[in-house]
C-alpha cells in the first residue's frame, strides 16, 4: 500500500492549505476573523479528510472522507470567489489558486475510483 505522504492528491491538498493560509494572513483582522477563518478551515479540511479516510479500515469509509474532502474544496473555492468579490484578493491571485484546486479535483476523482481496487493512484 502506498504511503499517505506519497499520494499526489494529498500533496496537492496540503499545498492548497498552505497557499490559502498565506493569502488570508495578509487580510485585516475583520476579514481574517470572518471569511478568512472559514476559508482556512475549508482549505485545511481538504487534506485532513484525505488523511482521516486513509486511516480508516474500510474502503467505504475512506471514500466517504474523500467525498468530504472534495466538498471542502468546493467550499474553499466559493469562499475564494467571495474574497474576489470583496476585493480581498485580486482576480489574478484567484486564478492562480484555482489552478491548484483544478489539479486537486483532477487527481481526487480517479483516486476515489481507485480505492478498494488494489491499485491506488499516485499521480
Amino acid at each position: 500500500m502506498i504511503k499517505l505522504e506519497d499520494l499526489e492528491v494529498y500533496k496537492e491538498a496540503m499545498k492548497i492549505g498552505e497557499l490559502v493560509c498565506e493569502v488570508v494572513q495578509k487580510w485585516n483582522y475583520f476579514d481574517r476573523d470572518t471569511l478568512g477563518k472559514q476559508l482556512i478551515k475549508a482549505a485545511d479540511s481538504i487534506a485532513l479528510n484525505i488523511a482521516e479516510g486513509y486511516g480508516r479500515y474500510y474502503f467505504k469509509e475512506n471514500k466517504n472522507f474523500c467525498y468530504y474532502s472534495r466538498g471542502s474544496a468546493y467550499e474553499a473555492m466559493s469562499a475564494l470567489k467571495k474574497a474576489v468579490n470583496r476585493k480581498l484578493i485580486s482576480t489574478a491571485d484567484y486564478s492562480s489558486l484555482k489552478v491548484n484546486f483544478e489539479r486537486y479535483l483532477a487527481l481526487m476523482n480517479p483516486y476515489i475510483k481507485s480505492i478498494g481496487t488494489g491499485y491506488q493512484m499516485t499521480q
